[in-house]
């Protein structure tokens, strides 16, 4: 007897005859499956599921449904990460400003951690996944701990090493808006794992092409596209690695519209990790310094995100999502406020997010401050009471935000 049912309703022994969306956008490619596990349970919320068919009374108890590659249907069973197990409990909650140097430490371990691994793979040498995953956890634990800390730190890019501080990058922000969405640990570590790998096939490009100053010939881009690809390739052949690890390789240049690459898919057929890698992958390129462009600012990069899921190309609710996670005002950016002041916003309020925490650099005459001073606009008890008025080009206000919030991690 078949009954449909909210998610909230699944528990263990239910046979799964149906979901909202399609199996290809779980980490469960199958098209009947019984649940044995919360932890798949889990795993289904986590990629968007909110509606099933399934049979109430199940006579039959089958083994849990393996994870298979998606590429050329080559089967690849789930490593044991993806298997149940007892809960890590979860890190006690600091501050900020004591969060802060533990971040920075991980996201300088995470950064050296996948430029070794890029290099293994371009020498062809296998990745040294425990080194991956043991720093994932300590990147999940530091989100856990403070959810602005490790984000705040996405600012953090170096033109020559942009490859590496991408990954960092595309990985913390993928973390960070998991959490969010109320993943738990075990779910947030997978996906942190495949985002901080997301470009290992970048490796497989050549060298002349991928540092090329200036804008890819259609057959040079054609060649950047099979990074995809090959990264898929190099993932699926690394051990330690099952398919749910992959999907962020795989899928973070698809669209929701069906009009991304490598495979056209549209959004039923792209798992939820995949939807979130293509928008924090899309928000780091493009306020990052490249070859042939300057980053934009990231309160230009959110609009764009913004229309670009209004146009079809990204989810649009989890393109709202990250921009609650990121602030309207993200750490780093320089602003004007109603005084005449210019500052940089060093921590944002998520529940007052147009009155975040504010350094100021320099007087309302334009004035370098030679002690610049910390302000919480949503705590203000003077009057008149600051605002911000604009956001500012630091290249032309001649101020680095990095010297002011982070000169030891520069």
């Amino acid at each position: 007897m078949k009954k449909h049912i909210q998610i909230d309703e699944l528990t263990l022994g239910m046979v799964i005859e149906q979901l909202d969306r399609s199996w290809l956008s779980t980490p469960f490619f199958c098209h009947k499956m019984t649940i044995t596990s919360t932890k798949q349970i889990a795993q289904l919320k986590a990629c968007g599921v909110q509606r099933l068919i399934v049979h109430v009374e199940a006579e039959e108890v089958h083994e849990e449904a393996p994870a298979y590659s998606t590429v050329e249907d080559t089967r690849v069973e789930s490593t044991p990460d993806t298997t149940d197990a007892v809960p890590a409990p979860a890190p006690t909650q600091v501050p900020f400003e004591e969060e802060l140097p533990a971040a920075k430490q991980v996201y300088q371990a995470a950064k050296t951690i996948v430029q070794n691994a890029m290099q293994d793979v371009r020498l062809g040498r296998a990745i040294n996944v425990d080194a991956v995953k043991a720093v994932i956890t300590d990147m999940t634990e530091s989100v856990f701990r403070n959810p602005d800390a490790l984000p705040s730190l996405s600012r953090l890019k170096q033109f020559d090493e942009y490859t590496f501080y991408h990954s960092v990058n595309t990985a913390l922000l993928a973390m960070s808006l998991g959490r969010s969405l109320g993943f738990d640990q075990s779910m947030i570590h997978l996906a942190g794992v495949g985002t901080l790998l997301h470009d290992i096939g970048k490796m497989k490009v050549p060298l002349e092409i991928l540092n090329k100053p200036g804008r890819f010939e259609p057959h040079e881009m054609e060649i950047v596209k099979q990074h995809v690809l090959r990264g898929v390739e190099v993932l699926s052949n690394t051990t330690g690695l099952g398919e749910i690890y992959i999907q962020p390789a795989l899928e973070h240049h698809e669209r929701v519209n069906g009009a991304g690459y490598p495979h056209q898919r549209a959004r039923q057929d792209i798992s939820q990790v995949g939807l979130i890698t293509a928008i924090v992958d899309v928000y780091d390129a493009m306020t990052s310094d490249r070859c042939y462009h300057k980053g934009q600012p990231a309160h230009e990069v959110l609009q764009l995100l913004y229309r670009l899921s209004l146009e079809g190309h990204l989810d649009p609710t989890l393109v709202q999502r990250f921009i609650q996670v990121i602030g309207v005002y993200p750490v780093g950016s320089v602003v004007e406020l109603n005084t005449g002041e210019t500052g940089i916003i060093k921590r944002i309020n998520h529940n007052a997010p147009l009155a975040p925490v504010v350094l100021f650099v320099k007087s309302a005459g334009n004035t370098l401050l030679s002690h610049p001073q910390e302000e919480d606009l949503s705590h203000q008890t003077t009057a008149p009471h600051r605002s911000i008025k604009a956001v500012l080009d630091p290249h032309q206000t001649g101020i680095d935000p990095t010297l002011y919030l982070d000169k030891k991690a520069a």
